[in-house]
């Protein structure tokens, strides 16, 4: 059989930076390969150059045995290439059928064909078995939908070739068996599918052929069933790689740090609630996990928490004190470190350099700025290139701007200046998001030290296997209402999780309090 898509020789230099150093790799027409590689390996890189984003600095790429130059993404689905990107591309005040035909609207004479829209929606969700509903807002809809439609917008504009980006990071483990089902029809139908994940099992489950890249490098391009995830993991690291489990020990104290007693908020100028009588707390050396699918209230809990809103009734104590009318600023001052979900839009200054988003939360500190206001620039440098080897940090020097970084390094120093700042509570929201799996333990590593020096932790993760790893007890989100809490995880298992999360069970209120 021959190749639809060959990448021959492909490299890419950015200042500096050799990002891929001569790749070639094949892909067969109704294969699913999959790609894998620690952050900053390349990936990335190579797949905006397929996409037509990028542009190779030299080699080749050639489509269905001719070769090709793509200029641009307009080019790449003109070939039938389509990207679903790990960050939705949706315009949420749009309806899913006003997003699948966005660009590309029928229209009735000089007006867009809103029903044909619709119809069109309904006929695609049908040949591809993609249950959407076509009327309803995205900003209405679940994670697990607006994925589905993701990759119906990649078929509607013909692709024969999809890259998924992460595609499991928010869904759980229901959702991520019925998008394998569908993947696995595309696959019969001749479709040819790019599944770039960290999640070793799922890729030994789903994938034909793996393709292995290491700092740029093309390591290995074997079959799936050749390799053990062990044997897949050592290839992206270069070493031995011993993954971690479930620390059997906990150094919970009865001193509370965290409690939220009735929390509740409304939507804005909605008597719908989106936070409904929320309660727990969290104890010194206690590691609390908040399950949960995306958009059942987990965004809002940590505005709240960590005071970029307040609730509409309800209080919250930090440290036996109330946290109303506290700020953000303040809760930092009396012992908070937030790890953000997004850590482009929260977790770091763009403009800035990998040391200055490594000591911004130091500027008020004695130990680092005298009385006078004067930084003292030697231990500032002395901390900074200690995180940096730390926390594994790759970086050209301290100076370079933080944007030059991969993700999963961007990733790092943010975890670096939360982890290090020795807090009383850490409130890390989706701490390993887009990781590899050498950094994410390496994460887990430093919030499990953290809770065995009897600090708190709330860890809220779409990842079950990181929740199991990770976290000491566990409370579950639907619909804004907590709908279990479990304090010993060893009888519990994903599917069971995942049945909660999506609402199919839930504990009556005494037993989730």
């Amino acid at each position: 059989m021959e190749p639809i898509l060959q990448l021959k020789n492909i490299t890419k230099v950015y200042p500096g930076v050799v990002a891929n150093n001569n790749i070639s790799f094949s892909l067969y027409p109704g294969e699913i390969h999959a790609i894998c590689g620690e952050n900053g390996a390349g990936k990335t890189t190579l797949m905006r150059i397929l996409f037509g984003i990028e542009q190779p600095s030299s080699g080749e790429i050639y489509y269905k045995g001719n070769l090709r130059k793509i200029n641009s993404p307009q080019e790449a689905i003109s070939l039938g290439i389509g990207m679903v990107h790990q960050h939705f591309m949706l315009v949420p005040s749009f309806t899913v059928a006003q997003n699948l035909v966005l660009g590309m609207e029928p229209t009735n004479k000089t007006k867009i064909d809103a029903a044909k829209a619709i119809e069109e929606t309904n006929k695609i969700s049908r040949q591809y078995n993609l249950k959407v509903e076509p009327s309803a807002k995205v900003s209405e809809i679940s994670v697990a939908m607006m994925q589905k439609l993701e990759i119906l917008k990649a078929l509607y504009r013909g692709a024969k070739i999809l890259i998924l980006d992460e595609p499991t990071a928010v869904l759980t483990p229901q959702e991520t068996d019925e998008l394998f089902k569908e993947l696995l029809d595309f696959k019969a139908k001749g479709h040819t599918i790019i599944f770039i994940s960290h999640k070793l099992k799922e890729v030994k489950a789903i994938s034909d052929r793996i393709t292995i890249i290491r700092k740029g490098e093309l390591i290995a391009s074997r079959k799936t069933e050749e390799l053990t995830e062990q044997e897949i993991s050592t290839l992206m690291i270069g070493k031995l790689f011993v993954n971690m489990t479930q620390h059997p020990s906990r150094n919970i104290s009865g001193n509370t740090v965290l409690e939220v007693n009735d929390v509740t908020l409304k939507a804005t100028g909605s008597t719908r609630l989106i936070l409904d009588s929320i309660n727990f707390n969290i104890r010194e050396g206690e590691i609390l996990g908040v399950a949960g699918v995306e958009g059942n209230g987990q965004e809002e809990l940590v505005e709240i928490l960590t005071g970029r809103k307040g609730p509409d009734s309800g209080f919250i104590h930090f440290n036996g004190k109330s946290t109303k009318g506290k700020g953000i600023h303040i809760l930092r001052n009396e012992g908070l470190s937030f790890i953000p979900e997004d850590r482009m839009k929260d977790g770091c200054v763009k403009s800035a350099t990998v040391e200055e988003n490594l000591v911004t939360n130091r500027l008020e500190s004695r130990s680092y700025v005298s009385r006078l206001g004067f930084m003292n620039l030697k231990k500032l440098h002395s901390l900074t290139n200690r995180l940096i080897k730390e926390y594994t940090v790759k970086c050209s020097t301290k100076d370079e701007k933080i944007v030059s970084l991969s993700g999963g390094n961007i990733q790092k120093v943010v975890v670096a200046r939360e982890c290090s700042n020795d807090p009383k509570l850490l409130i890390a929201n989706q701490p390993t998001r887009g990781v590899d799996i050498g950094a994410a333990k390496m994460i887990h590593e430093k919030i499990f030290s953290l809770s065995q020096e009897g600090k708190g932790i709330l860890l809220i993760s779409a990842d079950l296997g990181e929740l199991f790893s990770v976290c000491s007890s566990l409370i579950v989100i639907f619909d804004g209402k907590i709908t279990a809490w479990f304090k010993d995880l060893k009888n519990l298992d994903e599917k069971e999780l995942g049945l909660y999360m999506l609402g199919i069970k839930h504990m009556g209120k005494r037993d989730a309090e």
